[in-house]
Protein backbone atom coordinates (compact mmCIF):
# COMPACT_ATOMS: atom_id res chain seq x y z
CA UNK A 1 0.00 0.00 0.00
CA UNK A 2 1.44 3.40 -0.95
CA UNK A 3 1.72 6.26 2.03
CA UNK A 4 -0.48 8.95 1.79
CA UNK A 5 0.71 12.21 0.59
CA UNK A 6 4.11 10.84 0.08
CA UNK A 7 6.70 12.75 -2.71
CA UNK A 8 5.07 11.05 -5.55
CA UNK A 9 1.52 11.93 -4.05
CA UNK A 10 -1.18 11.79 -7.42
CA UNK A 11 1.65 10.60 -9.68
CA UNK A 12 0.79 7.19 -10.55
CA UNK A 13 3.73 5.98 -12.76
CA UNK A 14 7.46 6.52 -13.16
CA UNK A 15 6.97 8.93 -16.21
CA UNK A 16 4.61 11.24 -14.30
CA UNK A 17 7.21 10.84 -11.26
CA UNK A 18 9.79 12.39 -13.65
CA UNK A 19 7.70 14.89 -15.21
CA UNK A 20 7.17 16.42 -11.82
CA UNK A 21 10.25 15.76 -10.19
CA UNK A 22 12.68 16.81 -12.99
CA UNK A 23 10.95 19.95 -14.45
CA UNK A 24 7.39 20.53 -12.93
CA UNK A 25 8.51 21.14 -9.04
CA UNK A 26 11.06 23.63 -9.64
CA UNK A 27 9.57 26.08 -11.05
CA UNK A 28 8.83 29.54 -9.64
CA UNK A 29 5.11 30.56 -9.11
CA UNK A 30 3.62 33.67 -11.14
CA UNK A 31 0.16 34.03 -8.86
CA UNK A 32 -1.22 36.43 -11.15
CA UNK A 33 -4.71 36.66 -9.34
CA UNK A 34 -5.45 36.24 -5.46
CA UNK A 35 -6.87 38.36 -2.64
CA UNK A 36 -4.55 38.88 -0.34
CA UNK A 37 -4.00 41.34 1.95
CA UNK A 38 -1.23 44.32 0.43
CA UNK A 39 -1.40 45.56 3.54
CA UNK A 40 0.12 42.73 5.84
CA UNK A 41 2.49 41.97 2.80
CA UNK A 42 3.51 45.68 3.71
CA UNK A 43 3.74 45.13 7.39
CA UNK A 44 5.43 41.79 6.88
CA UNK A 45 3.41 40.73 10.03
CA UNK A 46 3.47 37.43 11.85
CA UNK A 47 0.70 35.64 12.51
CA UNK A 48 0.30 34.08 15.88
CA UNK A 49 -1.44 30.94 15.39
CA UNK A 50 -3.11 28.54 12.67
CA UNK A 51 -6.48 29.60 13.07
CA UNK A 52 -5.20 33.18 12.21
CA UNK A 53 -3.28 31.89 9.44
CA UNK A 54 -5.78 29.23 8.56
CA UNK A 55 -9.33 29.66 9.03
CA UNK A 56 -9.79 33.66 9.84
CA UNK A 57 -11.87 34.44 6.53
CA UNK A 58 -11.36 31.00 4.41
CA UNK A 59 -15.34 30.12 3.56
CA UNK A 60 -14.01 27.06 2.90
CA UNK A 61 -13.49 25.70 5.88
CA UNK A 62 -16.65 27.79 7.30
CA UNK A 63 -18.90 25.90 5.39
CA UNK A 64 -17.15 21.85 6.24
CA UNK A 65 -17.44 22.93 9.86
CA UNK A 66 -20.71 24.29 9.20
CA UNK A 67 -21.86 21.02 7.64
CA UNK A 68 -20.26 19.01 10.27
CA UNK A 69 -22.38 20.48 12.74
CA UNK A 70 -19.98 23.06 14.24
CA UNK A 71 -21.77 25.67 16.27
CA UNK A 72 -21.08 29.24 14.42
CA UNK A 73 -19.34 30.64 17.73
CA UNK A 74 -16.20 28.38 16.56
CA UNK A 75 -16.61 29.51 13.23
CA UNK A 76 -16.91 33.47 12.52
CA UNK A 77 -18.22 33.76 16.64
CA UNK A 78 -16.26 34.97 19.80
CA UNK A 79 -14.96 31.26 20.39
CA UNK A 80 -11.16 31.52 21.79
CA UNK A 81 -8.65 30.83 18.61
CA UNK A 82 -7.75 27.69 20.09
CA UNK A 83 -11.21 26.39 20.44
CA UNK A 84 -12.30 27.53 16.99
CA UNK A 85 -8.94 25.14 16.15
CA UNK A 86 -10.20 22.34 17.76
CA UNK A 87 -13.34 22.26 16.22
CA UNK A 88 -11.50 22.60 12.77
CA UNK A 89 -8.99 19.90 13.82
CA UNK A 90 -12.08 18.18 14.64
CA UNK A 91 -13.86 18.09 11.62
CA UNK A 92 -10.88 17.60 9.49
CA UNK A 93 -11.14 13.71 9.46
CA UNK A 94 -14.92 13.96 7.97
CA UNK A 95 -13.37 15.91 5.32
CA UNK A 96 -11.98 12.77 3.81
CA UNK A 97 -12.28 12.96 0.01
CA UNK A 98 -13.02 16.56 -0.03
CA UNK A 99 -9.87 18.64 -1.84
CA UNK A 100 -9.80 20.38 2.00
CA UNK A 101 -8.20 17.01 3.24
CA UNK A 102 -5.64 17.49 0.85
CA UNK A 103 -4.85 20.93 1.20
CA UNK A 104 -4.79 21.10 4.96
CA UNK A 105 -1.91 18.42 4.68
CA UNK A 106 0.31 19.66 2.13
CA UNK A 107 -0.07 22.68 4.07
CA UNK A 108 1.28 21.34 6.96
CA UNK A 109 3.64 19.21 5.03
CA UNK A 110 4.87 22.25 3.14
CA UNK A 111 5.15 24.88 5.54
CA UNK A 112 5.98 23.38 8.94
CA UNK A 113 7.35 20.27 8.12
CA UNK A 114 4.68 18.47 9.96
CA UNK A 115 3.25 15.04 8.14
CA UNK A 116 0.97 13.98 11.07
CA UNK A 117 -2.94 13.53 10.46
CA UNK A 118 -4.32 16.17 11.39
CA UNK A 119 -7.69 15.41 14.25
CA UNK A 120 -8.52 15.64 17.78
CA UNK A 121 -5.66 13.42 19.17
CA UNK A 122 -3.06 15.74 17.49
CA UNK A 123 -4.81 19.06 17.29
CA UNK A 124 -2.86 20.72 20.41
CA UNK A 125 0.80 19.41 19.81
CA UNK A 126 0.55 20.45 15.80
CA UNK A 127 -1.38 23.75 17.13
CA UNK A 128 1.55 24.38 19.81
CA UNK A 129 4.28 23.54 17.20
CA UNK A 130 2.96 26.21 14.36
CA UNK A 131 2.40 28.66 17.09
CA UNK A 132 6.27 28.47 18.31
CA UNK A 133 7.26 28.59 14.05
CA UNK A 134 4.69 31.30 13.27
CA UNK A 135 6.24 33.70 16.00
CA UNK A 136 9.56 33.36 14.49
CA UNK A 137 11.04 35.75 11.74
CA UNK A 138 11.21 32.98 9.38
CA UNK A 139 7.49 32.50 9.00
CA UNK A 140 6.63 36.02 8.61
CA UNK A 141 4.37 36.41 5.79
CA UNK A 142 6.98 37.49 3.26
CA UNK A 143 8.99 34.60 3.97
CA UNK A 144 5.93 32.34 4.09
CA UNK A 145 5.87 33.69 -0.03
CA UNK A 146 9.54 33.46 -0.23
CA UNK A 147 9.36 29.67 0.94
CA UNK A 148 7.01 29.30 -1.73
CA UNK A 149 9.26 30.68 -4.69
CA UNK A 150 6.51 33.04 -5.59
CA UNK A 151 8.00 35.46 -8.15
CA UNK A 152 4.64 37.64 -8.70
CA UNK A 153 1.22 38.19 -6.89
CA UNK A 154 -1.41 40.15 -8.17
CA UNK A 155 -3.78 41.12 -5.43
CA UNK A 156 -7.25 42.19 -5.98
CA UNK A 157 -7.87 46.09 -5.50
CA UNK A 158 -10.85 48.41 -5.87
CA UNK A 159 -10.85 51.41 -7.78
CA UNK A 160 -10.81 53.50 -4.56
CA UNK A 161 -7.96 52.09 -2.84
CA UNK A 162 -5.27 54.42 -2.10
CA UNK A 163 -2.42 51.76 -2.97
CA UNK A 164 -0.50 53.15 -0.16
CA UNK A 165 0.75 48.95 0.68
CA UNK A 166 1.88 48.67 -2.97
CA UNK A 167 3.48 52.14 -2.77
CA UNK A 168 5.49 51.01 0.48
CA UNK A 169 6.37 47.45 -0.83
CA UNK A 170 8.28 49.17 -3.95
CA UNK A 171 10.18 51.20 -1.86
CA UNK A 172 11.21 48.42 0.21
CA UNK A 173 12.57 47.05 -2.68
CA UNK A 174 10.68 43.42 -1.87
CA UNK A 175 12.60 40.54 -4.35
CA UNK A 176 8.63 39.16 -4.78
CA UNK A 177 6.81 41.91 -7.46
CA UNK A 178 3.46 42.51 -5.42
CA UNK A 179 1.49 44.39 -7.93
CA UNK A 180 -2.62 45.62 -7.94
CA UNK A 181 -5.42 44.28 -10.13
CA UNK A 182 -8.01 46.86 -10.88
CA UNK A 183 -11.02 45.20 -9.74
CA UNK A 184 -13.93 47.79 -10.62
CA UNK A 185 -17.18 45.49 -9.44
CA UNK A 186 -18.50 48.10 -7.25
CA UNK A 187 -18.34 50.76 -9.35
CA UNK A 188 -20.65 49.29 -12.06
CA UNK A 189 -23.08 47.36 -9.34
CA UNK A 190 -26.31 49.93 -9.49
CA UNK A 191 -27.92 47.07 -8.12
CA UNK A 192 -28.16 49.16 -4.54
CA UNK A 193 -28.87 52.60 -5.46
CA UNK A 194 -27.67 53.64 -1.60
CA UNK A 195 -24.33 51.51 -1.65
CA UNK A 196 -23.87 52.87 -5.34
CA UNK A 197 -24.02 56.86 -4.50
CA UNK A 198 -22.08 55.71 -1.36
CA UNK A 199 -19.36 54.92 -3.54
CA UNK A 200 -19.66 57.56 -6.24
CA UNK A 201 -18.88 60.20 -2.62
CA UNK A 202 -16.05 57.53 -2.32
CA UNK A 203 -14.76 58.08 -5.60
CA UNK A 204 -15.38 61.86 -5.99
CA UNK A 205 -13.26 61.77 -2.26
CA UNK A 206 -10.20 59.35 -3.42
CA UNK A 207 -10.27 60.93 -7.47
CA UNK A 208 -10.60 65.00 -6.19
CA UNK A 209 -12.65 65.36 -9.14
CA UNK A 210 -16.45 66.29 -8.29
CA UNK A 211 -18.92 63.92 -9.90
CA UNK A 212 -22.49 65.98 -11.10
CA UNK A 213 -22.33 63.66 -14.37
CA UNK A 214 -21.59 60.35 -16.33
CA UNK A 215 -18.80 62.06 -17.94
CA UNK A 216 -17.38 63.27 -14.60
CA UNK A 217 -18.18 59.42 -12.77
CA UNK A 218 -15.96 58.32 -16.47
CA UNK A 219 -13.05 60.51 -15.91
CA UNK A 220 -12.65 59.96 -12.24
CA UNK A 221 -12.76 56.06 -12.67
CA UNK A 222 -10.26 56.89 -15.65
CA UNK A 223 -7.59 58.89 -13.39
CA UNK A 224 -8.25 56.43 -10.78
CA UNK A 225 -7.34 53.58 -13.80
CA UNK A 226 -4.30 55.59 -14.88
CA UNK A 227 -2.91 55.30 -11.35
CA UNK A 228 -3.20 51.66 -10.89
CA UNK A 229 -1.20 52.12 -13.97
CA UNK A 230 1.75 54.13 -12.61
CA UNK A 231 1.66 51.37 -9.76
CA UNK A 232 2.57 48.40 -11.91
CA UNK A 233 -0.81 47.60 -12.73
CA UNK A 234 -1.47 45.66 -15.85
CA UNK A 235 -4.50 43.04 -14.82
CA UNK A 236 -8.44 44.23 -14.17
CA UNK A 237 -10.61 41.73 -12.98
CA UNK A 238 -14.65 41.16 -12.72
CA UNK A 239 -16.38 39.24 -10.91
CA UNK A 240 -19.60 38.62 -12.71
CA UNK A 241 -23.06 36.42 -12.73
CA UNK A 242 -22.75 36.88 -16.20
CA UNK A 243 -21.56 39.30 -19.00
CA UNK A 244 -23.81 41.99 -20.18
CA UNK A 245 -23.83 43.37 -23.26
CA UNK A 246 -27.61 44.34 -24.35
CA UNK A 247 -27.54 47.62 -26.53
CA UNK A 248 -27.39 51.11 -25.48
CA UNK A 249 -26.50 54.75 -26.29
CA UNK A 250 -24.43 57.57 -24.50
CA UNK A 251 -27.65 59.70 -23.90
CA UNK A 252 -29.64 56.80 -22.03
CA UNK A 253 -26.68 56.32 -19.77
CA UNK A 254 -25.98 59.84 -19.27
CA UNK A 255 -29.76 59.72 -18.28
CA UNK A 256 -29.82 56.30 -16.27
CA UNK A 257 -26.91 58.26 -14.07
CA UNK A 258 -28.66 60.91 -13.29
CA UNK A 259 -31.74 58.66 -12.24
CA UNK A 260 -29.60 56.59 -10.11
CA UNK A 261 -27.52 59.57 -8.37
CA UNK A 262 -31.02 61.59 -7.81
CA UNK A 263 -31.86 58.21 -6.14
CA UNK A 264 -34.44 57.41 -8.68
CA UNK A 265 -35.37 53.84 -9.00
CA UNK A 266 -34.59 52.21 -12.25
CA UNK A 267 -35.54 49.36 -14.26
CA UNK A 268 -34.05 45.84 -14.45
CA UNK A 269 -33.36 46.79 -18.38
CA UNK A 270 -31.74 50.25 -17.57
CA UNK A 271 -29.71 48.41 -14.95
CA UNK A 272 -28.08 45.91 -17.71
CA UNK A 273 -27.88 48.82 -19.75
CA UNK A 274 -25.64 50.64 -17.20
CA UNK A 275 -23.53 47.60 -16.35
CA UNK A 276 -22.97 47.37 -20.34
CA UNK A 277 -21.69 50.07 -20.59
CA UNK A 278 -19.41 50.05 -18.05
CA UNK A 279 -17.96 46.79 -18.70
CA UNK A 280 -17.01 48.17 -22.50
CA UNK A 281 -15.60 51.22 -21.02
CA UNK A 282 -13.48 49.00 -18.88
CA UNK A 283 -12.70 46.65 -21.29
CA UNK A 284 -11.41 49.64 -23.91
CA UNK A 285 -9.34 51.35 -21.02
CA UNK A 286 -7.35 47.70 -20.82
CA UNK A 287 -6.72 47.65 -24.19
CA UNK A 288 -5.30 50.87 -24.40
CA UNK A 289 -2.86 50.08 -21.73
CA UNK A 290 -2.06 46.21 -23.26
CA UNK A 291 -3.34 45.47 -19.86
CA UNK A 292 -5.06 41.53 -19.44
CA UNK A 293 -8.64 41.33 -18.37
CA UNK A 294 -10.04 38.63 -16.70
CA UNK A 295 -13.65 37.49 -16.27
CA UNK A 296 -14.79 35.21 -13.57
CA UNK A 297 -18.30 34.66 -13.89
CA UNK A 298 -21.03 32.17 -12.90
CA UNK A 299 -21.17 32.69 -9.14
CA UNK A 300 -24.59 32.83 -7.27
CA UNK A 301 -23.75 34.56 -4.33
CA UNK A 302 -25.68 35.62 -1.06
CA UNK A 303 -27.88 32.74 -1.14
CA UNK A 304 -29.06 32.61 2.45
CA UNK A 305 -30.65 36.00 3.40
CA UNK A 306 -30.62 35.30 6.90
CA UNK A 307 -27.11 34.68 7.44
CA UNK A 308 -26.38 37.17 5.07
CA UNK A 309 -27.81 39.72 7.62
CA UNK A 310 -26.14 38.10 10.24
CA UNK A 311 -22.40 37.99 9.33
CA UNK A 312 -22.28 39.95 5.69
CA UNK A 313 -21.30 38.90 2.29
CA UNK A 314 -18.20 36.10 1.56
CA UNK A 315 -18.92 34.16 4.69
CA UNK A 316 -19.71 31.15 2.59
CA UNK A 317 -23.23 31.55 1.71
CA UNK A 318 -22.29 31.38 -2.45
CA UNK A 319 -22.92 28.52 -4.80
CA UNK A 320 -22.40 27.63 -8.25
CA UNK A 321 -25.08 29.50 -10.50
CA UNK A 322 -26.94 28.62 -14.01
CA UNK A 323 -26.67 31.59 -15.80
CA UNK A 324 -26.78 31.89 -19.22
CA UNK A 325 -23.53 32.83 -20.59
CA UNK A 326 -22.79 32.10 -23.98
CA UNK A 327 -24.84 34.98 -26.40
CA UNK A 328 -24.01 37.70 -24.43
CA UNK A 329 -21.03 37.07 -23.68
CA UNK A 330 -20.45 36.41 -27.60
CA UNK A 331 -21.73 39.80 -28.36
CA UNK A 332 -19.61 41.55 -26.13
CA UNK A 333 -16.13 39.75 -27.16
CA UNK A 334 -17.28 40.64 -30.92
CA UNK A 335 -18.27 44.37 -29.83
CA UNK A 336 -14.42 45.06 -28.74
CA UNK A 337 -12.83 42.89 -31.83
CA UNK A 338 -14.93 44.55 -34.07
CA UNK A 339 -12.82 47.86 -33.86
CA UNK A 340 -9.71 45.19 -32.62
CA UNK A 341 -9.66 46.92 -29.14
CA UNK A 342 -10.15 43.52 -27.52
CA UNK A 343 -7.43 42.95 -24.90
CA UNK A 344 -5.53 39.69 -24.08
CA UNK A 345 -8.74 37.97 -22.32
CA UNK A 346 -9.17 35.24 -19.60
CA UNK A 347 -12.09 33.21 -19.16
CA UNK A 348 -13.09 31.63 -15.74
CA UNK A 349 -16.57 29.70 -15.27
CA UNK A 350 -17.82 28.67 -11.82
CA UNK A 351 -20.61 26.38 -13.92
CA UNK A 352 -18.59 22.65 -14.95
CA UNK A 353 -21.35 22.72 -17.77
CA UNK A 354 -19.91 25.83 -19.29
CA UNK A 355 -16.23 24.24 -19.81
CA UNK A 356 -16.94 23.35 -23.39
CA UNK A 357 -18.64 26.55 -24.26
CA UNK A 358 -15.95 28.71 -22.61
CA UNK A 359 -12.89 27.15 -24.05
CA UNK A 360 -14.76 27.08 -27.47
CA UNK A 361 -15.90 30.72 -26.89
CA UNK A 362 -12.35 32.01 -26.11
CA UNK A 363 -11.41 30.41 -29.74
CA UNK A 364 -13.45 32.27 -31.41
CA UNK A 365 -11.46 35.44 -30.56
CA UNK A 366 -8.00 34.00 -31.15
CA UNK A 367 -5.82 36.13 -33.75
CA UNK A 368 -2.71 35.14 -34.04
CA UNK A 369 -1.70 38.28 -33.38
CA UNK A 370 -0.29 36.98 -29.37
CA UNK A 371 0.53 33.26 -28.47
CA UNK A 372 -2.80 31.98 -26.40
CA UNK A 373 -4.44 35.57 -26.47
CA UNK A 374 -7.65 34.26 -25.58
CA UNK A 375 -7.49 32.08 -22.06
CA UNK A 376 -9.89 29.06 -20.87
CA UNK A 377 -8.99 29.86 -17.19
CA UNK A 378 -7.65 27.89 -14.71
CA UNK A 379 -10.85 25.99 -12.49
CA UNK A 380 -11.87 27.85 -9.86
CA UNK A 381 -13.30 28.11 -6.58
CA UNK A 382 -15.50 25.12 -6.32
CA UNK A 383 -13.86 23.78 -9.52
CA UNK A 384 -10.02 24.21 -7.94
CA UNK A 385 -9.79 20.60 -7.12
CA UNK A 386 -8.24 17.50 -8.57
CA UNK A 387 -11.53 16.50 -10.18
CA UNK A 388 -12.45 19.86 -11.55
CA UNK A 389 -8.67 20.60 -12.41
CA UNK A 390 -8.70 17.33 -14.46
CA UNK A 391 -12.01 18.71 -16.40
CA UNK A 392 -10.42 22.18 -17.23
CA UNK A 393 -7.02 20.86 -18.45
CA UNK A 394 -9.19 17.81 -20.65
CA UNK A 395 -11.40 20.59 -21.94
CA UNK A 396 -8.74 23.21 -22.86
CA UNK A 397 -7.02 20.25 -24.43
CA UNK A 398 -9.68 19.22 -26.98
CA UNK A 399 -10.49 22.51 -27.45
CA UNK A 400 -7.73 24.76 -27.86
CA UNK A 401 -4.25 24.43 -27.26
CA UNK A 402 -3.23 23.25 -23.82
CA UNK A 403 0.90 24.03 -24.30
CA UNK A 404 0.18 28.15 -24.48
CA UNK A 405 -1.88 27.83 -21.21
CA UNK A 406 -0.86 29.58 -18.39
CA UNK A 407 -1.42 28.00 -15.45
CA UNK A 408 -2.65 27.93 -12.17
CA UNK A 409 -3.51 30.85 -9.45
CA UNK A 410 -4.75 30.53 -6.32
CA UNK A 411 -7.71 33.26 -5.64
CA UNK A 412 -7.17 32.74 -2.30
CA UNK A 413 -7.17 35.18 0.42
CA UNK A 414 -4.88 32.79 2.83
CA UNK A 415 -0.96 32.70 2.72
CA UNK A 416 -1.32 29.32 3.03
CA UNK A 417 -2.99 27.95 -0.23
CA UNK A 418 0.19 28.38 -2.69
CA UNK A 419 0.70 24.47 -2.04
CA UNK A 420 -2.09 24.40 -4.49
CA UNK A 421 -0.13 25.27 -7.54
CA UNK A 422 1.65 21.84 -6.32
CA UNK A 423 -1.83 19.89 -6.25
CA UNK A 424 -1.78 21.22 -10.12
CA UNK A 425 1.39 20.40 -11.39
CA UNK A 426 1.47 17.28 -10.07
CA UNK A 427 -2.17 16.35 -11.94
CA UNK A 428 -0.63 18.17 -15.26
CA UNK A 429 2.20 15.86 -14.95
CA UNK A 430 -0.19 13.01 -13.83
CA UNK A 431 -2.02 13.23 -16.69
CA UNK A 432 0.63 13.79 -19.50
CA UNK A 433 2.87 10.75 -17.84
CA UNK A 434 -0.07 8.07 -18.02
CA UNK A 435 -0.91 9.27 -21.73
CA UNK A 436 3.25 8.97 -22.77
CA UNK A 437 3.20 5.62 -21.18
CA UNK A 438 0.17 4.42 -22.40
CA UNK A 439 1.53 5.25 -25.50
CA UNK A 440 -0.74 8.01 -26.69
CA UNK A 441 2.08 11.00 -26.24
CA UNK A 442 5.35 10.25 -27.94
CA UNK A 443 8.00 8.81 -24.90
CA UNK A 444 9.89 12.76 -25.31
CA UNK A 445 10.71 13.29 -21.94
CA UNK A 446 12.13 16.48 -22.86
CA UNK A 447 9.59 18.11 -24.80
CA UNK A 448 6.96 16.96 -22.39
CA UNK A 449 8.90 18.70 -19.78
CA UNK A 450 9.16 21.61 -21.55
CA UNK A 451 5.75 21.98 -21.99
CA UNK A 452 4.87 21.50 -18.80
CA UNK A 453 7.34 23.84 -17.06
CA UNK A 454 5.68 26.70 -19.93
CA UNK A 455 2.10 25.74 -18.23
CA UNK A 456 3.60 26.42 -14.77
CA UNK A 457 5.57 29.36 -14.93
CA UNK A 458 6.71 30.32 -18.89
CA UNK A 459 4.01 30.94 -20.79
CA UNK A 460 2.37 33.57 -17.97
CA UNK A 461 5.70 35.07 -17.26
CA UNK A 462 5.42 35.50 -21.20
CA UNK A 463 1.54 36.84 -21.80
CA UNK A 464 1.65 39.11 -18.71
CA UNK A 465 5.15 40.58 -19.79
CA UNK A 466 7.40 39.83 -16.57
Amino acid sequence: MKKFMDDNFLLKNATAQRLYHDFAKKMPIIDYHNHLSPEQIANDINFENLTQLWLYGDHYKWRAMRTNGINEKFITGDATDYEKFEQWAATVPYTLRNPLYHWTHLELQRYFNIDTILSPATAKAIYDECAAKLKTPAFSVRNLLLKMNVKVLCTTDDPTDTLEHHQKLRADEFEIKVLPAFRPDKAMNVDDVESFNNYVNKLQEVSGILIASWDDYLHALKTRHDFFATMGCTISDHGLEQLYAVDYNEAEIKNIFRKITSNETISQQENIKFKSAMLIQFALWDHEKNWVQQYHVGALRNNNSRMLKELGADTGWDSIGDFSQAKQLSKFLDKLDSTNQLAKTILYNLNPADNELMATMAGNFNDGSVAGKMQYGASWWFLDQKDGIIKQLETLSNMGLLSKFIGMLTDSRSFMSYPRHEYFRRTLCNIIGEEIDNGELPDDINWAGKIIQDICFNNAKAYFGW
